[in-house]
């Protein structure tokens, strides 16, 4: 008989998403103890607590680690030197989208492995994020809390999103998401990408050399671009200067992406109507952080794309690659490890 195609799970996955793997295919022998993984502290936690393990746990974690061809997720206390513990691996499936630096940073980019992606999992929570931070600056939010706490009743004029300008930079599959709710709430919507090719409910597409004209129409700016050379710091004193004093900035791609205490100077100066921020340059930010006290500013902790059904759409694309391995096609979200996404 064939060897086995060994797979670990090397993330917290529940036992029904770990039972479909295992009965995907009679060729899979699937490696998983959960024992040796860290334990998770909310729902489509694949971080996991911080983990200690025993001498004898560190060695069985090692022996699964040098049999596996594939591994679910990077192995925790095992990502530097994955290549070196895992000499047979040949593919890694990322429950993240965003892993490019992170592969590029520890050196993984250099190595044989391929690597894939998350990438389409988490776009309708992150646009859910994006319409839900909308609709808060839209219809006031910061009003109706300060009243709230001051036990005081006055009625007010909010605003509707039907006619606001809502500017994409990034408009991948996330980006696309976001799209669609903005017109859905009848919004009218542009986007900045490389490509020129149309993309669905975008009205209108600007190139980087045209970034300042579509700041300028922004009413809401929603930040979807992955973290790369071409990307860092895309929005800095410049940018945030020529956009509107009532428009909002949204960030779901990567805190580098936006010069943070610009932003800062932006929100204080009343240059910019407020932000609202899953992702950060330093996670978490400082204590001394002006951003915490900004009531015009909402702080999500890297976490607007955590939702119940996380593992279960990570599994479906786990379990589609699997398939594509297993018969020789090409497999699905591989990470380009020059242009990291």
């Amino acid at each position: 008989m064939p060897e086995p195609l060994v797979v670990l799970i090397a993330a917290p996955f529940e036992r029904e998403h770990v039972d479909r793997i295992r009965a995907l295919d009679p060729r899979i022998e699937v490696l998983h103890d959960p024992a040796l993984l860290p334990r998770p502290r909310y729902v489509s936690d694949h971080a996991g607590a911080p983990l200690q393990r025993t001498p004898e746990q560190e060695g069985r974690f090692l022996e699964m680690l040098g049999r596996a061809e594939v591994v679910l997720d990077f192995p925790s206390g095992h990502i530097r030197d994955l290549a070196a513990v895992a000499p047979r691996l040949r593919w890694l499936q990322s429950t993240s989208a965003g892993i490019g630096q992170m592969v590029k940073r520890v050196g993984l980019d250099q190595t044989d492995i391929t690597f894939t992606t998350a990438s389409g999992v988490h776009a309708r929570p992150l646009a859910d994020f994006c319409l839900m931070a909308m609709l808060m600056f839209a219809k006031n939010y910061v009003w109706m809390e300060r009243d709230k706490k001051a036990k005081r009743w006055e009625r007010y004029c909010g605003e509707e999103l039907t006619g606001k300008t809502l500017a994409i930079v990034g408009p991948g599959r996330v980006g696309q998401e976001v799209a669609r709710h903005g017109k859905r709430m009848d919004m009218r919507v542009t986007g900045m990408r490389r490509s020129s090719a149309p993309v669905p409910e975008i009205e209108k597409l600007f190139d980087r050399a045209e970034l300042h004209t579509m700041l300028r129409e922004a009413d809401f700016l929603v930040l979807a671009a992955p973290h790369t050379p071409e990307t860092e710091g895309i929005i800095g004193e410049v940018e945030l200067g020529v956009m509107k004093p009532t428009a909002v900035l949204i960030n779901i791609g990567r805190g580098a992406l936006v010069d943070e205490d610009a932003l800062i100077r932006a929100l204080q100066q009343k240059r910019l109507a407020g932000a609202a921020l899953d992702v950060l340059r330093e996670e978490p930010p400082p204590q001394d952080s002006p951003l915490w006290d900004m009531p015009n500013v909402i702080i999500s902790p890297h976490s607007a794309s955590t939702v119940t059904q996380e593992n279960a759409r990570i599994t479906e694309i786990f379990c589609d690659n699997l398939r594509r391995y297993l018969s020789g096609q090409s497999l699905r979200n591989v990470l380009d490890t020059k242009k990291l996404y």
